[in-house]
């Protein structure tokens, strides 16, 4: 059973306190109305041509249990291509994350003592993957390039079921064989299936959350809106400019991540977050259903975007993705070379900041106060909002769908930014309350 401090150390909007509310009734919502969210938007942007109100029509007329037994019951184990699909997927990133080279790292000192390793071979699993991809469905033509969308009901549905039953089964291991001692339960089992029972689990070696997180949820992401744009030009003819360039954002942006994906094991997510269904679930099928969306809507919409326009629509969204990997980059050199380096050619501003552990060992970190990260702290969202927004208007701004993502993205990382503060304040006390004061405002200056 957690103590109380421990409690606190969790984190998350879910985990303040010990109400019911906060931790009962909020995750149940979640567990109960997410999975057949998902399947909802799949089949508005692959059926209803996107729209939110032909859904909500669709609803009144049905009701909810009717068309949530036509559009998620009827595929709820999905098909045998899908699960072929999902198989071979998962068993070559499983691979991949083994058998390729790549120099080994560790991530962050758990309160627990614990250091997890991992090997940093996510760029080249990233772009061997796509080599594959376009060899067997281009060259090879084992498989048409758009058949993750041809089958991405069936897909979701299989996926759908096999997270549920994932998370199930995470709670039971971290409760019974936990691959470390950074685990612990509540004793209440909707809030331990939601947030998880273990902070780093690992089978045979692989660690979970690497892999639901970036080498199937990342990667799965840009796999699907490549097919996506294969599916444009195999059912109309043609790829439109819109879907080209949104499709090309979204990978380009992902080779940034896998370009940092040391850096992302050791941020405040995996640092915080637990293996259960809030980033497991999420990382399997909420990333698949919700982040392709808006590439997804575009298969069916092809709006005729001219090269000039494509072209500014796709600068704009480099300079987001770089300004972001920019500042990413200014962190983790700071912490790489602890503090002996320069940020926009001066010697960085830095907060010392002082924590206690667990076991009431006292350490340092240093906060960076100058860069991008002295205009707010968390500035860095403001380029990955402005990312999705480019790959997501690239269509037009005649529906809403498009956009649902980039709405979810705004709430989750305004969230994330409270959060983290919450968590960082609670952590450095007094030296948390000194970099606020040089770097006053959370997000954007002046506003938050």
């Amino acid at each position: 059973m957690l103590g109380k401090d421990k409690t606190r150390d969790m984190s998350g909007w879910a985990t303040t306190g010990n109400n019911f509310l906060n931790r009962t009734l909020v995750p149940l919502f979640l567990v109960v109305v997410t999975p057949p969210f998902a399947m909802l938007l799949w089949h508005t942007n692959a059926e209803l041509n996107g729209s939110f109100l032909a859904l909500w029509d669709e609803l009144l007329v049905k009701g909810p249990f009717t068309l949530i037994n036509e559009v998620w019951i009827s595929r709820f184990f999905g098909s045998a291509i899908a699960w072929k699909m999902i198989g071979i997927f998962a068993v070559l990133q499983l691979a991949m994350m083994k058998l390729l080279p790549g120099k080994k790292y560790n991530g962050t000192l758990t309160a627990q003592g614990n250091l997890p390793e991992y090997k940093d071979n996510g760029l080249l699993s990233y772009v061997l993957t796509f080599v594959l991809f376009f060899l067997c469905s281009v060259v090879l033509k084992w498989f048409p390039a758009g058949i993750i969308y041809h089958n991405f009901g069936d897909l979701l549905g299989a996926l759908n079921f096999t997270a549920l039953t994932f998370c199930l089964v995470l709670y039971l291991k971290g409760r019974f064989a936990p691959s470390s001692s950074d685990n612990s339960h509540t004793g209440n089992f909707v809030f331990d299936y939601y947030w998880g029972t273990e902070l780093y689990p690992r089978v045979l070696g692989w660690d979970i959350k690497q892999f639901t997180n970036c080498r199937f949820g990342m990667t799965g992401w840009a796999i699907s809106v490549t097919s996506f744009a294969f599916a444009q030009y195999e059912l109309s003819g043609v790829a439109d400019w819109s879907i080209i360039i949104s499709a090309a954002l979204i990978v380009i942006y992902l080779f940034k991540f896998f370009i940092w994906e040391s850096g992302y094991m050791r941020s405040m997510d995996i640092q915080v977050d637990r293996a259960g269904y809030y980033i497991c679930w999420g990382c399997l099928v909420w990333v698949p259903a919700v982040y392709t969306s808006p590439v997804m809507f575009m298969v069916n919409h092809p709006v005729g975007l001219s090269l000039i326009a494509a072209i500014v629509i796709f600068v704009l969204g480099l300079a987001s993705i770089w300004i972001n990997y920019w500042a990413d980059y200014q962190r983790q050199t700071v912490r790489e070379t602890n503090g002996e380096t320069t940020v926009w050619g001066k010697a960085p501003v830095l907060i010392k900041a002082s924590y206690i552990t667990e076991k009431g060992e006292q350490k340092t970190n240093l906060l960076l106060a100058s860069g991008f990260w002295g205009i707010a702290r968390h500035f860095h969202y403001v380029p990955e909002i402005l990312a999705a927004f480019f790959w997501s208007c690239a269509t037009g701004f005649d529906f809403f769908s498009p956009f649902f993502y980039v709405v979810f993205l705004t709430v989750l990382l305004t969230h994330r930014a409270f959060r983290d503060d919450t968590k960082c304040r609670n952590k450095y006390t007094k030296d948390w309350d000194k970099y606020c004061a040089v770097v006053p405002y959370k997000i954007v200056p002046g506003i938050v």
